[in-house]
């Protein structure tokens, strides 16, 4: 590769596969609105709760993403350089994300029994200081501001970087990134206390937002390495892209999982060795009234097997099992998410409904569509990336 010029914007016929593929998840996401849209009017309450499971997944996968992009720009590596095009592309469509808010906001009485008046002195107390709607719309403000800074500000200097050098912008990249994931750590804790575990304003737990920020670094590498298989058949990255490169996201993705099953049992052991009667509710509910079969396929889906699997060499470097695993962990994603969310609302035991199916549809298929929009824009790999040549040597020594 060395001495050999490459043309790093999209051939024609990954832009028409692109744009083919975005028509797709645009008509998928249309359909899965106008459902919602129904649901809205005759089923208001699941609408909501639908709704806030497949939206949090998402911002799992966008903001995860814009998460991995500033490891990049701290560590460097080949890693990075080839996830770095669609990790930018999906830190871009975090404003659509807070679009997408609206309804949550809208459906806070209906979601939240923290936003309704009470007798409860303990709540009276929670409602007083932070479990409130103005103060709840504050701190999602103060969430996506931040999310669309560090996303805003990386996105225009690596285009300026195409431009006129990395010096000046590597710099700027790597300094924003220290903070940024720093913000980005308590950012995603606030979230998942304010938008998930208060959907039980009696229950706490000090490692949820743990589980959460493991959970998006997750989300978003299996998102990663989906987009770069699919990319690889096409040029020009099938002539970048090497069994190597997916050697070392493999391994990231084994250790994403390996933390997010130390978070979640480690949780479960602190809770259920504890036994107080605050704490121990919220893994009850879970464990009963068909609950405890999907509990089961997550400690075997999102574990057990992701992680036999990954512990293979070969597997890690074959780009299409690679590539199944990781479509696999990110359905596993969906569903503990799902898990988390909704036995709060269904007392009565596991009962999916159609809006269920819905929501995910809808939503997933406009993020999708706006994804691939914003992929379309830039070439797929980063013209003046300091570590670029490394990049395009990685594994063909």
């Amino acid at each position: 590769m060395t001495g050999q010029i490459l043309d790093f914007n999209l051939s024609t016929q990954l832009r028409a596969s692109l744009r083919q593929g975005r028509l797709g998840a645009g008509i998928l996401g249309l359909v899965g609105v106008a459902a919602l849209t129904v649901g809205a009017f005759v089923a208001r309450d699941q609408f909501f709760r639908s709704y806030l499971w497949a939206y949090v997944f998402l911002v799992g996968v966008s903001v995860g993403s814009l998460a991995w992009l500033m490891c990049q720009h701290l560590t460097g590596g080949a890693w990075g350089v080839v996830i770095r095009r669609p990790a930018e592309a999906a830190a871009r469509t975090i404003p659509l994300l807070a679009l997408l808010f609206v309804p949550i906001a809208l459906g806070i009485p209906s979601l939240y029994t923290w936003s309704q008046p009470t007798t409860d002195t303990v709540l009276e107390i929670k409602q007083i200081y932070y479990l409130n709607a103005p103060f709840f719309l504050v701190r999602t403000g103060a969430f996506f501001a931040g999310w669309l800074f560090l996303s805003w500000f990386l996105n225009r200097w690596s285009a300026k970087e195409d431009r006129s050098g990395p010096v000046a912008a590597h710099s700027k990249m790597s300094r924003i990134s220290g903070p940024g994931l720093i913000f980005w750590g308590f950012s995603v804790t606030f979230m998942a206390i304010d938008w998930v575990m208060s959907l039980n304003p009696h229950w706490y737990s000090t490692m949820f937002g743990l589980l959460f920020i493991a959970g998006q670094g997750l989300s978003a590498m299996s998102f990663l390495i989906a987009v770069l298989v699919f990319l690889s058949n096409f040029r020009p990255m099938s002539e970048v892209l090497t069994a190597r490169h997916f050697h070392d996201l493999g391994k990231l993705l084994l250790a994403n999982v390996m933390i997010w099953a130390y978070f979640s049992f480690s949780q479960f052991l602190i809770i259920w060795a504890g036994n107080l009667p605050q704490e121990i509710p919220w893994y009850i509910e879970r464990l009963k009234g068909g609950w405890q079969y999907v509990a089961l396929i997550i400690v075997l889906g999102h574990f057990a097997l992701p992680f036999a699997l990954l512990l293979s060499r070969d597997l890690k470097r074959n780009f299409k099992l690679l590539a199944t695993i990781a479509l696999f962990i990110l359905s596993m994603r969906l569903v503990d998410v799902y898990w988390q969310v909704m036995p709060d609302a269904s007392k009565g035991g596991l009962a999916v409904s159609w809006l269920d199916l819905a929501a995910p549809l809808g939503l997933a298929g406009i993020w999708l569509a706006s994804f691939l929009m914003q992929l379309e824009k830039r070439p797929l790999m980063p013209l003046n990336d300091m570590h670029l040549a490394e990049t395009l040597e990685h594994g063909r020594e």
